[in-house]
């Protein structure tokens, strides 16, 4: 382990991560019904005080305005658990600094440049739909989530990277399954509080997950470029490394947004492909949906952009599994100003957390909110929806920056693989689910697959 990575592990287990105060409701076997009920019983607002920090939990429309929008400079986002992999990234830093970072970049995820990036995602797909045949023919049980993650980790890194993929991405992805169990962490404190554990050892699963994840940004970029492309981001991100007028841009700023892009630039793609390849198995007559637009739309040729804009049905499945199951259940925030909320005096470090989840299972929002109807999505239908009822990227200033761009990959992924593939469910209907940072599966989402004629 480098040195970095060990004074990273040192930080594991602390006490003042919020994971560990909310792990009460992360712990039940039902941990999402445990906090809707709570939440409708408390009106959208609960206050929890533990020793000297108060906690909010919020679902209600007007509290997620006025924190993301309306009085979004009173609150800084809460990554402090994820320094260890993020450092200084995008993701993770505010005001001027996130400007500086953010602004060179905002170019290559305006909708105009996904049509250059097609090509190089349509290859991704090719060769992942190349290794379901071998795995279909040997009747082979896949884990959904390890073949999505390797698939949106191959779209990225050669779309944006010019790179095939530098590592081996099941290992990449049992490494952030590991630092993102939020039960491995409270492992760690446990330990600690208990005084058995004097240094955190390197052969704690978070420890070897940074430990491995701290080595992927010089692995992407010593690989030798796949096409020599001059303009990608992976450029941009090394030219302003060596302009003396951008000084926010270091080395470590390039290895920080490269390890960004390479989890949460996939695990929104990853879990969103997941979650929606389990729905379609319980609900076969939407994935003929699906086939037969397909069909329809770009016949036997390779799909063109203009075509991924024609997948209407494709991307009301991929909207729908975005509102059942969005990655980030919980936007968290700190109070970095006194201010007040549904009548509660919020005190400078407060923490905030907001729940897309909740909103999105809102019947005072959606009729059914726990069926499965793409038909909500159908074109037109977003001026009937009330605003702020659906957050699967966030709102506000703070909206994910590459929330287009994973939609991209969704779309053109399901309309591909299931035009070749019947993927079908073999696990515990329904899912269980595991609130950890991210929306994940419990037990995994096993698959078995069935080649279409």
């Amino acid at each position: 382990m480098t040195p970095e990575a060990r004074a990273y592990s040192q930080t594991l287990g602390e006490e003042h991560s919020i994971w560990f105060k909310i792990s009460p409701f992360l712990s039940a076997d039902d941990p999402m019904g445990v906090l809707m009920k709570l939440l409708r019983r408390r009106g959208g607002c609960v206050p929890i005080t533990m020793r000297e920090e108060k906690i909010y939990l919020l679902s209600e429309i007007a509290h997620i305005r006025h924190v993301l929008v309306d009085h979004v400079d009173n609150y800084a986002k809460y990554f402090d658990g994820l320094k260890p992999i993020f450092g200084k990234a995008m993701i993770t830093v505010d005001g001027v600094l996130w400007q500086k970072v953010r602004k060179p970049q905002q170019p290559y995820f305006h909708p105009h440049v996904y049509a250059d990036y097609l090509p190089y995602l349509l290859i991704a797909v090719r060769a992942r739909m190349d290794q379901w045949a071998k795995l279909a023919a040997a009747g082979e049980t896949v884990e959904a989530l390890e073949q999505t993650w390797s698939l949106a980790a191959d779209m990225i890194c050669r779309a944006l990277f010019d790179r095939e993929v530098p590592f081996n991405p099941t290992a990449v992805f049992s490494a952030v399954k590991a630092y993102t169990d939020v039960a491995n962490h409270r492992s760690v404190r446990l330990k600690k509080v208990a005084g058995g554990l004097q240094e955190v050892s390197a052969d704690e699963a978070p420890a070897q997950a940074i430990g491995a994840w701290l080595t992927l940004p010089e692995a992407v970029i010593g690989a030798p470029p796949w096409q020599a492309r001059e303009n990608t981001l992976l450029k941009m991100m090394q030219s302003a490394e060596a302009d003396p007028d951008m000084p926010a841009w270091d080395h470590q700023q390039v290895m920080d947004e490269i390890k960004q892009y390479l989890w949460a630039g996939t695990e929104t793609t990853a879990l969103t492909l997941g979650w929606a390849l389990y729905l379609l198995s319980q609900h076969p007559e939407v994935a003929e949906g699906i086939r037969r637009e397909g069909e329809q739309v770009y016949g036997d040729r390779d799909p063109t952009p203009e075509d991924i804009e024609r997948l209407s049905y494709t991307r009301s499945v991929m909207l729908e599994t975005l509102r059942l199951y969005p990655p980030a259940w919980a936007l968290i925030r700190t109070a970095v100003a006194d201010d007040e909320i549904a009548g509660h005096k919020v005190k400078a470090g407060d923490r905030i957390v907001l729940s897309p989840y909740a909103v999105h299972h809102d019947a005072r929002y959606w009729d059914e909110p726990e069926a499965f109807r793409p038909e909500r999505f159908a074109p037109g239908s977003m001026q009937k929806r009330a605003k702020y009822s659906y957050l699967p990227f966030g709102a506000g200033k703070r909206f994910c920056l590459g929330g287009q761009l994973a939609q991209v990959e969704v779309v053109l992924a399901l309309t591909l693989l299931l035009r070749r593939f019947r993927p079908r469910y073999i696990g515990q209907v329904p899912a269980p689910i595991a609130a950890s940072v991210t929306l994940m599966p419990r037990f995994g989402l096993p698959f078995k697959l069935e080649q279409l004629s």
